[in-house]
């Protein structure tokens, strides 16, 4: 059952660890109560970036904001530094005892409780100096219990790891430093799910609500597919082919409950989004809007977990 409130605005970016690889795709309501979801575009300058959305979305409206980048902290890391609330922390991160915080270690000597993202660049840098550096059993004790492996999907990169195709520490940095606190701190009209709330509860008129998502997750509620890797070529979201191939899957999905697909969006998904390499980040920002207004439709549900700590500390990834 759809949420007896929606929000006039989805809004779902891609954020990179480059300007250039952060896309934004966006869906409005319109006057007659469905959902038109627009092609991608850059994301823009990361502090004014909530502030901007807040803006398009309009005078009195709620806003839903999506972002694939990891919001939350292990629990095992959690306990350690004696943290039991992400968002009353999450102001401190960067200053004073948390000075060093998001200044990745070189060396893994440094790594410790109050600098503890690895590596500044590649070497002989190992997940294992992660673990002893963080004094855990495993690597799994840095990942969150969202991001760990299930029957349709594989474990996601640890928070803290900053090294290859697939971590995600430098962009948790830029999101959580100069999205989310930025100079002025956390704005009043923010709310953070599931920390803030349950979901349906903090689409408020004037309030923007952030979730944190992960696309890979919503290629199953979508039913996204890709091809067996081929030797020598690119494969799965990195191939245009492939991206294409998921077209007339998304349009009917979209048809289906109701989405209408502005027709530069149509064109984009039938083209998989160009031969460029930002064609996977532009796929990926589509994806992760079509995921969240899946949920907002209620076609899935949001997943506000049961556990207390998960809420507080560790966080959720929307719809799973």
């Amino acid at each position: 059952m759809p949420f007896s409130s929606i929000p006039n605005l989805i809004v779902h970016a891609d954020w990179g660890t480059a300007p250039g690889k952060r896309w934004l795709a966006r869906a409005r309501l319109n006057s007659a109560g469905r959902y038109l979801a627009y092609a991608p575009e850059p994301a823009g300058e990361p502090q004014s970036f909530l502030l901007r959305q807040k803006a398009q979305a309009g005078e009195g409206a709620a806003t839903l904001v999506g972002f694939d980048f990891p919001i939350g902290l292990p629990l095992a890391y959690a306990h350690r530094a004696g943290i039991n609330d992400f968002l009353a922390i999450l102001p401190r991160l960067g200053h004073e005892q948390w000075s060093q915080f998001y200044e990745t270690a070189a060396l893994s000597t440094e790594i410790g409780i109050y600098r503890p993202f690895y590596p500044s660049k590649a070497g002989n840098s190992r997940q294992q100096h992660l673990i002893e550096g963080l004094q855990v059993i495993s690597i799994d004790d840095l990942r969150r219990r969202c991001e760990r492996a299930h029957t349709a999907r594989r474990a996601a990169c640890p928070l803290f790891w900053t090294l290859g195709a697939q971590q995600v520490g430098k962009a948790a940095i830029s999101g959580w430093r100069d999205v989310i606190v930025g100079s002025n701190g956390m704005p009043a009209y923010l709310a953070i799910w599931p920390f803030s709330g349950i979901l349906e509860d903090l689409l408020k008129p004037g309030k923007v609500v952030l979730a944190e998502t992960y696309p890979a997750e919503f290629y199953t509620h979508l039913g996204v597919r890709f091809s067996a890797h081929r030797r020598g070529e690119r494969s799965g979201k990195r191939s245009q082919q492939d991206r294409a191939g998921n077209a007339v899957q998304l349009l009917d999905w979209a048809d289906r409950i109701g989405v209408i697909v502005a027709p530069q969006l149509a064109a984009a998904l039938k083209d998989g989004f160009g031969a460029s390499p930002d064609g996977e980040d532009r796929f990926d920002a589509v994806i992760g809007l079509f995921g969240m207004i899946n949920v907002i439709l209620g076609n899935r549900p949001a997943g506000e977990p049961e556990e207390e700590a998960i809420r507080k500390i560790e966080g959720w990834i929307l719809g799973q």
